[in-house]
This record gives structure tokens, sequence and C-alpha cells, in this order.
């Protein structure tokens, strides 16, 4: 019904949560991609996110028995796998606005930005585990 205020099923407008507006955007009421391609990228950098949470709790664990300023590495490591986990949940929501304006919602910075956490944090496993494999 164009030009009417939609309702949900609770008597209230979409971005109102009792009867308060809320600072969120709404979900949007129709799918924009049919191969759920933008719900798939979400999830992948959740798996990303998460992977990179376990690899640094790992390598924390293990590199205390090499050297502190490694474990510190792993524990960097998990601390952003963290930050990109809460990350993820937000840009989801956020992805929405272009998509309904019609914008590209790439973020060329965000990709650069978890490739070069992933050179820095693979070269930390490669130096802890060359130095393991010589002791």
């Amino acid at each position: 019904m164009p030009g009417s205020a939609r309702r949900l099923r609770n008597g209230l407008r979409p971005g109102l949560r009792d009867g308060r507006a809320s600072t969120a955007m709404p979900r949007p009421d129709r799918v924009f991609d049919r191969m759920l391609q933008h719900e798939r990228t979400a999830l992948a950098w959740e798996r990303t996110a998460i992977a990179a949470i376990v690899a640094g709790a790992l390598l924390a664990r293990h590199a205390v028995d090499v050297h502190v300023a490694l474990a510190a590495v792993g524990i960097a490591q998990l601390a952003s796998g963290a930050a990109l986990l809460v990350w993820a949940g937000y840009h989801y929501d956020a992805l929405h606005a272009p998509l309904r304006s019609g914008q590209s919602p790439v973020h060329p910075r965000s990709a650069r930005l978890m490739g070069i956490t992933t050179i820095v944090f693979t070269g930390a496993a490669t130096v802890i585990a060359i130095l393991v494999a010589v002791r």
C-alpha cells in the first residue's frame, strides 16, 4: 500500500520498538538478491571472525612456551577477531541502506584491513612454527 504507514503484527510501525523510535535501521521488507549474496557474505565475515578468535586462543595458549611476546600476538589476534565479529553484526544492518537507495555496498577498506590482518597473523604463526621446529 504505497503512501500508507505499514504496520507490523504487533501494531507498531517498522523501526519502532515499544512505541519509541529506534536508532537502528528497520529490516528490509523485500529480498534484494534472490541468491542471498548479502547474507552469505555476512556469514562468511562471521566465520572468519570465529576462526580468528579460535586461532588467536590457540596461538596464545601454545606460544607461552616459546615466548611471552608471541602469546601477546595471539591475544591481539583473539581481540581483533572479537572486534570483527561485533563489526560484522553492525555492518550487516548498515549494508541495507545503500541497497535500498540503489548504491553499491562495497567497502574496499574493510577488505584491505582484513587482508593485512590475515597476512600479519599468518606471518606470526609461521615464525612460531619455525621456532617450535628449531627448538
